[in-house]
């Protein structure tokens, strides 16, 4: 693990392993996780191609200001702001880049501000619209939860949403996961997403080749959602993977890297 302070106020935490060569691959992790949500597709990927992960503002080993307190996060553009400054950190110039779920919507958010610096979007497990009043209510409702409670209640009633019951091996390390999640930062992320932007219009102008991948029984992002995304974006190719739910990357990795491989080769 290696630490930067990054120009945007925030010190963050990643992991760059070089590879061999081939685009840089730049991964963003969902909510309320960190950059090990992604050790399968770095184990599979880190030999070929520059692999990027890390944790974002208020996750993992991440602040989300500079003493290392957590102001509440006023803009959900402050996630790609921190991208943008890591890549700069980094010197990539221009990455594969892919997120899911919360990460997903990251992604979305930063091809509308840098697209230059993007050579193709990996969207999945995601939805591209903006927050609806309930669905506002309800994010503030579960930040205010995590500040009075901490995580495990949360964790323990989600674990089996985010992963199917039937992997019961990948749900006992996404709970671990979870459970190890900062409370502030969860909350604060939480809060900044229900306050998004709407990327429907987004997704039209993508000039890039994008991926398209969610968990057959997702019950957060079902496929419906996945083959709307896919509908709208000029070039992107679907992949529905079986026998998983809302983390298919952990849940099945064999075949979430087959579909992510055979992107990168489009890339190339």
């Amino acid at each position: 693990m290696a630490t930067a302070q990054l120009s945007t106020g925030v010190r963050v935490a990643y992991d760059d392993h070089p590879g061999t060569g081939g685009l840089p691959l730049v991964l963003v992790h969902g909510h309320p996780f960190d950059r090990s949500m992604w050790d399968p597709q770095v184990a599979a990927f880190a030999g070929t191609h520059r692999v990027v992960t890390f944790d974002l503002r208020g996750y993992g080993g991440s602040t989300t200001g500079t003493d290392g307190a957590a102001p509440p996060i006023t803009a959900f553009g402050d996630f790609a702001r921190d991208l943008e400054a890591l890549l700069d950190h980094l010197d990539v110039d221009r990455c594969a880049l892919g997120g899911l779920s919360m990460g997903g919507q990251i992604v979305m958010d930063a091809y509308a501000r840098f697209p230059d610096r993007i050579a193709g979007l990996l969207l999945a497990d995601t939805f591209p619209a903006a927050e609806t009043d309930a669905g506002k209510a309800a994010r503030n409702e579960a930040a205010d939860r995590l500040l009075a409670e901490g995580m495990k209640g949360y964790a323990d009633e989600v674990r089996y949403r985010m992963v199917a019951p039937y992997n019961p091996q990948a749900a006992a390390r996404v709970h671990r996961m979870m459970l190890a999640a900062p409370p502030q930062g969860a909350a604060a992320a939480l809060r900044a997403r229900a306050e998004r932007d709407d990327y429907r219009q987004v997704l039209t102008r993508v000039a890039v080749p994008a991926l398209v991948v969610v968990g057959r029984d997702d019950a957060y992002t079902p496929v419906a959602d996945a083959e709307a995304m896919h509908a709208a974006l000029p070039d992107s190719r679907l992949r529905v993977v079986e026998r998983a739910a809302h983390l298919p990357n952990v849940e099945r990795p064999e075949e979430f890297n087959a579909a992510v491989r055979d992107w990168l080769a489009r890339l190339t």
